[in-house]
Protein backbone atom coordinates (compact mmCIF):
# COMPACT_ATOMS: atom_id res chain seq x y z
CA UNK A 1 0.00 0.00 0.00
CA UNK A 2 1.54 3.59 -1.32
CA UNK A 3 1.58 6.41 1.07
CA UNK A 4 1.65 4.88 4.41
CA UNK A 5 2.34 7.00 7.37
CA UNK A 6 5.62 6.70 8.80
CA UNK A 7 5.18 6.39 12.60
CA UNK A 8 8.18 6.16 15.22
CA UNK A 9 7.35 4.39 18.43
CA UNK A 10 10.14 5.90 21.58
CA UNK A 11 9.81 3.81 24.29
CA UNK A 12 12.69 2.26 27.06
CA UNK A 13 14.54 5.33 27.98
CA UNK A 14 16.18 6.40 31.26
CA UNK A 15 13.55 6.32 33.93
CA UNK A 16 12.63 4.17 36.94
CA UNK A 17 9.72 3.42 34.38
CA UNK A 18 11.54 2.35 31.72
CA UNK A 19 10.38 -2.03 31.94
CA UNK A 20 7.06 -0.52 31.41
CA UNK A 21 7.73 1.71 28.92
CA UNK A 22 8.98 -1.24 26.96
CA UNK A 23 6.02 -3.19 27.34
CA UNK A 24 3.64 0.12 26.09
CA UNK A 25 6.13 0.32 22.98
CA UNK A 26 5.30 -3.43 22.16
CA UNK A 27 1.88 -2.77 22.60
CA UNK A 28 1.29 -0.13 20.32
CA UNK A 29 3.55 -1.75 18.09
CA UNK A 30 1.66 -4.55 17.82
CA UNK A 31 -1.80 -2.82 17.50
CA UNK A 32 -0.93 -0.47 14.92
CA UNK A 33 -2.04 -1.41 11.44
CA UNK A 34 0.56 -2.11 9.02
CA UNK A 35 -1.72 -1.89 6.07
CA UNK A 36 -1.94 2.04 7.71
CA UNK A 37 1.40 2.46 9.01
CA UNK A 38 4.93 2.60 8.10
CA UNK A 39 6.62 1.04 11.50
CA UNK A 40 9.97 1.58 13.36
CA UNK A 41 11.01 1.75 16.93
CA UNK A 42 13.33 3.43 18.86
CA UNK A 43 15.01 3.37 22.11
CA UNK A 44 16.51 7.23 22.79
CA UNK A 45 18.93 5.71 25.87
CA UNK A 46 20.61 3.39 22.88
CA UNK A 47 19.71 5.21 19.61
CA UNK A 48 18.82 8.46 19.74
CA UNK A 49 21.23 9.44 17.16
CA UNK A 50 19.54 7.21 15.00
CA UNK A 51 16.52 9.04 15.40
CA UNK A 52 18.46 12.36 14.52
CA UNK A 53 19.93 10.65 11.51
CA UNK A 54 16.40 9.60 10.18
CA UNK A 55 14.13 12.32 11.13
CA UNK A 56 13.55 13.37 7.68
CA UNK A 57 12.14 10.72 7.24
CA UNK A 58 9.61 9.81 9.63
CA UNK A 59 5.51 11.39 9.28
CA UNK A 60 5.16 11.20 13.35
CA UNK A 61 6.52 10.15 16.70
CA UNK A 62 4.43 7.79 19.26
CA UNK A 63 6.37 8.64 22.44
CA UNK A 64 6.08 5.84 24.87
CA UNK A 65 8.69 7.28 27.26
CA UNK A 66 6.94 6.88 30.55
CA UNK A 67 8.64 9.29 33.59
CA UNK A 68 11.36 11.16 33.72
CA UNK A 69 13.39 12.42 30.63
CA UNK A 70 10.19 11.03 28.51
CA UNK A 71 7.19 12.04 29.84
CA UNK A 72 8.42 16.12 31.36
CA UNK A 73 9.08 17.63 28.58
CA UNK A 74 12.87 16.93 27.57
CA UNK A 75 11.68 14.69 24.85
CA UNK A 76 9.16 16.52 24.00
CA UNK A 77 11.50 19.56 23.31
CA UNK A 78 13.81 17.74 21.61
CA UNK A 79 11.31 16.32 19.37
CA UNK A 80 10.85 20.08 18.48
CA UNK A 81 14.06 20.66 17.90
CA UNK A 82 14.35 17.90 15.70
CA UNK A 83 11.24 18.93 13.66
CA UNK A 84 8.93 15.85 14.17
CA UNK A 85 5.34 15.94 14.98
CA UNK A 86 4.32 14.06 17.94
CA UNK A 87 1.64 12.12 19.83
CA UNK A 88 0.55 13.88 23.02
CA UNK A 89 0.70 16.75 24.92
CA UNK A 90 4.02 19.47 24.17
CA UNK A 91 6.72 21.12 26.26
CA UNK A 92 4.88 23.04 29.15
CA UNK A 93 1.74 20.81 29.55
CA UNK A 94 4.19 18.09 30.34
CA UNK A 95 6.84 19.47 32.32
CA UNK A 96 3.59 21.02 34.64
CA UNK A 97 1.80 17.76 34.59
CA UNK A 98 5.13 15.66 35.66
CA UNK A 99 5.26 18.16 38.86
CA UNK A 100 2.94 17.13 41.61
CA UNK A 101 3.26 20.54 43.01
CA UNK A 102 2.68 22.51 39.96
CA UNK A 103 0.30 20.33 38.87
CA UNK A 104 -2.14 21.14 42.40
CA UNK A 105 -1.32 24.82 41.61
CA UNK A 106 -3.01 24.64 37.91
CA UNK A 107 -6.19 22.48 39.43
CA UNK A 108 -6.71 25.07 42.18
CA UNK A 109 -6.62 28.30 39.69
CA UNK A 110 -9.30 26.51 37.36
CA UNK A 111 -11.17 26.04 40.46
CA UNK A 112 -10.59 21.87 40.70
CA UNK A 113 -10.60 20.42 44.50
CA UNK A 114 -7.65 18.57 45.56
CA UNK A 115 -6.20 17.64 48.93
CA UNK A 116 -4.41 19.53 51.52
CA UNK A 117 -0.72 19.47 50.73
CA UNK A 118 2.45 20.67 52.08
CA UNK A 119 5.47 20.62 50.51
CA UNK A 120 9.15 19.95 51.49
CA UNK A 121 12.26 20.73 50.19
CA UNK A 122 15.32 18.86 50.61
CA UNK A 123 17.84 20.00 52.85
CA UNK A 124 14.93 22.39 55.05
CA UNK A 125 13.71 21.74 58.61
CA UNK A 126 10.48 20.34 58.94
CA UNK A 127 8.34 19.74 61.74
CA UNK A 128 6.14 16.37 61.82
CA UNK A 129 4.01 17.37 64.53
CA UNK A 130 2.99 20.14 62.82
CA UNK A 131 2.81 18.45 59.68
CA UNK A 132 0.49 16.15 61.46
CA UNK A 133 -1.67 18.98 62.87
CA UNK A 134 -2.20 20.55 59.51
CA UNK A 135 -3.03 17.47 57.40
CA UNK A 136 -4.13 14.90 60.43
CA UNK A 137 -3.41 11.07 59.38
CA UNK A 138 -2.85 9.13 57.77
CA UNK A 139 -0.38 11.15 55.68
CA UNK A 140 0.35 10.53 51.84
CA UNK A 141 4.02 10.96 51.02
CA UNK A 142 4.95 11.38 47.06
CA UNK A 143 8.34 12.54 45.52
CA UNK A 144 7.31 15.38 43.57
CA UNK A 145 8.28 14.36 39.64
CA UNK A 146 7.89 10.70 39.69
CA UNK A 147 5.48 8.15 38.12
CA UNK A 148 3.41 4.64 38.59
CA UNK A 149 3.53 5.34 42.45
CA UNK A 150 7.38 5.22 43.15
CA UNK A 151 8.40 6.24 46.02
CA UNK A 152 4.99 6.81 47.40
CA UNK A 153 3.49 5.75 50.93
CA UNK A 154 0.75 6.08 53.04
CA UNK A 155 1.59 6.70 56.76
CA UNK A 156 0.25 7.22 60.27
CA UNK A 157 2.81 7.25 62.97
CA UNK A 158 4.95 10.02 63.76
CA UNK A 159 8.52 7.71 63.37
CA UNK A 160 6.68 6.07 60.07
CA UNK A 161 6.03 9.01 58.34
CA UNK A 162 9.69 10.51 58.80
CA UNK A 163 10.58 6.69 57.15
CA UNK A 164 8.58 7.70 54.51
CA UNK A 165 9.54 11.35 53.82
CA UNK A 166 13.51 9.81 53.62
CA UNK A 167 12.27 7.39 51.25
CA UNK A 168 10.37 9.89 48.82
CA UNK A 169 13.92 12.05 49.32
CA UNK A 170 15.24 9.32 47.44
CA UNK A 171 13.72 10.09 43.93
CA UNK A 172 13.37 13.47 44.37
CA UNK A 173 14.52 17.16 45.10
CA UNK A 174 10.34 18.00 46.58
CA UNK A 175 8.35 15.68 48.50
CA UNK A 176 4.71 16.80 48.49
CA UNK A 177 2.48 15.32 51.73
CA UNK A 178 -0.91 14.93 51.54
CA UNK A 179 -3.95 14.88 53.76
CA UNK A 180 -4.97 11.26 53.04
CA UNK A 181 -8.91 11.15 51.58
CA UNK A 182 -10.76 7.68 52.15
CA UNK A 183 -12.90 7.29 48.84
CA UNK A 184 -13.25 5.37 45.89
CA UNK A 185 -10.35 5.70 43.31
CA UNK A 186 -11.25 6.59 39.48
CA UNK A 187 -9.45 7.19 36.40
CA UNK A 188 -10.82 9.39 33.29
CA UNK A 189 -9.02 9.64 30.07
CA UNK A 190 -9.24 12.54 27.92
CA UNK A 191 -8.99 12.37 23.99
CA UNK A 192 -8.28 15.32 21.81
CA UNK A 193 -7.61 19.15 21.00
CA UNK A 194 -9.55 21.54 20.65
CA UNK A 195 -12.79 19.47 20.90
CA UNK A 196 -12.34 16.99 23.49
CA UNK A 197 -13.74 13.41 24.46
CA UNK A 198 -13.48 11.08 27.71
CA UNK A 199 -13.76 7.47 27.76
CA UNK A 200 -15.33 5.52 30.43
CA UNK A 201 -14.87 5.73 33.98
CA UNK A 202 -12.85 3.19 35.50
CA UNK A 203 -12.89 2.37 39.46
CA UNK A 204 -9.60 1.02 40.79
CA UNK A 205 -9.71 -1.41 43.43
CA UNK A 206 -6.36 -3.04 44.40
CA UNK A 207 -6.47 -6.42 46.29
CA UNK A 208 -6.44 -5.60 50.51
CA UNK A 209 -2.95 -6.44 50.16
CA UNK A 210 -2.20 -3.39 48.72
CA UNK A 211 -2.82 0.33 51.12
CA UNK A 212 -3.07 1.92 47.97
CA UNK A 213 -2.55 1.37 43.45
CA UNK A 214 0.64 1.12 44.25
CA UNK A 215 3.51 0.20 41.55
CA UNK A 216 2.86 -4.05 42.05
CA UNK A 217 -0.49 -3.19 42.14
CA UNK A 218 -0.28 -1.09 38.60
CA UNK A 219 1.92 -3.71 36.93
CA UNK A 220 1.31 -7.15 38.32
CA UNK A 221 -1.88 -9.37 36.57
CA UNK A 222 -4.69 -9.98 39.20
CA UNK A 223 -3.33 -7.88 41.71
CA UNK A 224 -6.16 -4.63 41.16
CA UNK A 225 -9.99 -5.13 39.91
CA UNK A 226 -10.75 -2.29 37.60
CA UNK A 227 -14.21 -2.33 36.95
CA UNK A 228 -15.41 -0.57 33.33
CA UNK A 229 -17.47 0.95 33.31
CA UNK A 230 -17.38 2.03 36.87
CA UNK A 231 -20.68 1.61 39.15
CA UNK A 232 -21.07 4.59 40.73
CA UNK A 233 -24.00 7.38 40.33
CA UNK A 234 -24.61 8.93 37.12
CA UNK A 235 -24.31 12.46 38.57
CA UNK A 236 -20.82 11.81 39.72
CA UNK A 237 -20.04 9.84 36.43
CA UNK A 238 -20.76 13.16 34.45
CA UNK A 239 -19.14 15.68 37.39
CA UNK A 240 -16.00 13.36 37.30
CA UNK A 241 -15.79 13.43 33.28
CA UNK A 242 -16.49 17.26 33.20
CA UNK A 243 -13.21 17.59 35.81
CA UNK A 244 -11.02 15.73 33.74
CA UNK A 245 -11.38 17.24 30.81
CA UNK A 246 -11.01 20.43 32.71
CA UNK A 247 -7.91 19.54 34.05
CA UNK A 248 -6.62 18.47 30.08
CA UNK A 249 -7.39 21.66 29.18
CA UNK A 250 -5.69 23.44 32.33
CA UNK A 251 -2.73 21.72 32.12
CA UNK A 252 -2.95 22.19 28.12
CA UNK A 253 -2.95 18.62 27.40
CA UNK A 254 -2.86 17.25 24.38
CA UNK A 255 -4.15 14.03 22.52
CA UNK A 256 -4.66 11.81 25.23
CA UNK A 257 -4.16 12.17 29.69
CA UNK A 258 -6.02 10.09 32.39
CA UNK A 259 -6.69 12.11 35.44
CA UNK A 260 -7.05 10.38 38.97
CA UNK A 261 -9.45 11.34 41.14
CA UNK A 262 -10.60 9.49 44.83
CA UNK A 263 -14.96 10.56 45.05
CA UNK A 264 -15.29 11.13 48.74
CA UNK A 265 -19.05 11.11 49.30
CA UNK A 266 -20.25 13.51 46.31
CA UNK A 267 -16.90 15.11 46.47
CA UNK A 268 -14.32 14.52 44.04
CA UNK A 269 -10.91 15.24 44.27
CA UNK A 270 -8.03 15.75 42.01
CA UNK A 271 -4.89 13.53 42.31
CA UNK A 272 -2.81 13.89 39.25
CA UNK A 273 -3.08 13.81 35.55
CA UNK A 274 -1.42 11.53 33.12
CA UNK A 275 0.13 12.45 29.24
CA UNK A 276 1.73 9.22 28.98
CA UNK A 277 -0.47 6.52 30.53
CA UNK A 278 0.44 2.93 30.56
CA UNK A 279 -0.55 1.17 27.09
CA UNK A 280 0.44 -2.41 28.71
CA UNK A 281 -1.93 -5.68 29.21
CA UNK A 282 -2.87 -4.25 32.23
CA UNK A 283 -3.09 -0.68 31.39
CA UNK A 284 -6.45 1.38 31.87
CA UNK A 285 -6.51 3.74 28.90
CA UNK A 286 -6.58 0.37 26.53
CA UNK A 287 -9.47 -1.09 28.89
CA UNK A 288 -11.35 2.57 28.89
CA UNK A 289 -11.54 2.27 24.69
CA UNK A 290 -12.45 -0.88 25.28
CA UNK A 291 -15.73 -0.20 27.13
CA UNK A 292 -16.26 2.60 24.70
CA UNK A 293 -16.66 -0.37 21.51
CA UNK A 294 -12.80 0.21 20.36
CA UNK A 295 -9.79 -2.00 19.95
CA UNK A 296 -6.65 -0.71 20.74
CA UNK A 297 -6.07 -0.15 16.98
CA UNK A 298 -8.85 2.07 16.76
CA UNK A 299 -8.00 4.29 19.70
CA UNK A 300 -4.61 4.79 18.07
CA UNK A 301 -5.84 5.78 14.30
CA UNK A 302 -7.92 8.25 16.52
CA UNK A 303 -4.63 9.90 18.20
CA UNK A 304 -2.61 9.71 15.06
CA UNK A 305 -5.58 11.40 13.27
CA UNK A 306 -6.24 13.93 15.73
CA UNK A 307 -2.48 14.91 15.99
CA UNK A 308 -1.47 14.75 12.33
CA UNK A 309 -4.80 17.16 11.14
CA UNK A 310 -3.41 19.71 13.91
CA UNK A 311 0.35 19.62 14.02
Amino acid sequence: MANKIRVAVLSGGWSKERSVSIKSGKAVLGALDQNKYDLVSFDPKVDLHVLWEQRNELDLVFNLLHGKFGEDGRVQGLLEIFGIPYVGSGVLASAMAMNKRVTKEVYGNAGLQVPKDIILKKGEAFSIDKIISVLGTPIVIKPVSEGSSIGISIMETERDIGAGIEKAFQFDLEVVLEEYISGREITCAVLGRKDLETLPLIEIVPKDTHRFFDFDAKYTPGETTEICPAKIESHIQARASEIAESAHRALNCRDWSRTDMIVKNDEIYLLETNTIPGMTETSLVPLAAKGKGWTLSDLLDRMISTCLAEK
